[in-house]
């Protein structure tokens, strides 16, 4: 949940871009509705597409370091490699954008005492959601509108940009945005 969010806010994370085919989609969607999110950045691929990266920043959207390659066994890494998956995202992020993200969301959002040290260590906020449609599994676009329709003030939500086909994602969100918007929801980058 949001700390301290407005009665209305709600925010939109979006996980493992930026994607040169599907990043692009979802910004222009985020453009015509005027919604904010939060991008969880992979370093590899902020590092293949620095454009994409610097446009999502440029676009107002508020940036989170989401490791260099996306381990998901990240949590049992020993403390070497999670800090290596940290400094080198982190560098690759900066080198895209000219923004050092203040955010970290772990790979599939599992912790250790490991990660939660290297991230502050660094720097940066660990953060979580509270609603996961689980569009990373394309469970069937009418399937990611119905949880994400279930959205309240002060949730967290995760969606991707990345990471596979994420045309059920686009899908959803061109559905569920504009409902949630003329239900009074107002979407803050966290």
């Amino acid at each position: 949940m949001l700390p301290a969010a407005g009665a209305t806010a709600v925010a939109l994370t979006v996980d493992d871009g930026p994607d040169p085919h599907w990043t692009p989609q979802v910004l222009a969607l985020f453009a015509r509705l005027r919604v904010q999110a939060t991008f969880s950045l992979i370093g590899r691929q902020a590092r293949a597409h620095p454009d994409l990266a610097r446009r999502v920043v440029e676009e107002g959207h508020s940036i989170c370091n989401h490791t260099m390659t996306h381990p998901l066994t990240f949590a049992r890494r020993t403390p070497t490699e999670v800090r290596r998956q940290v400094v080198d995202a982190q560098s690759a992020i900066i080198d895209a954008t000219s923004e050092a993200p203040r955010l970290f969301r772990a790979p599939a959002g599992v912790r250790s005492p490991t990660v939660l040290r290297t991230a502050a260590g660094n720097g940066m906020v660990p953060i979580d959601w509270n609603v996961d449609p689980r569009d990373w599994s394309r469970p069937g676009t009418a399937n990611i509108v119905r949880r994400m329709l279930a959205m309240r003030p002060g949730d967290i939500v995760l969606c991707h940009d990345g990471g596979g086909n994420r045309q059920e994602t686009v899908q959803a969100l061109g559905t569920v945005l504009p409902v949630l918007l003329d239900r009074g929801l107002t979407f803050v980058p966290l």
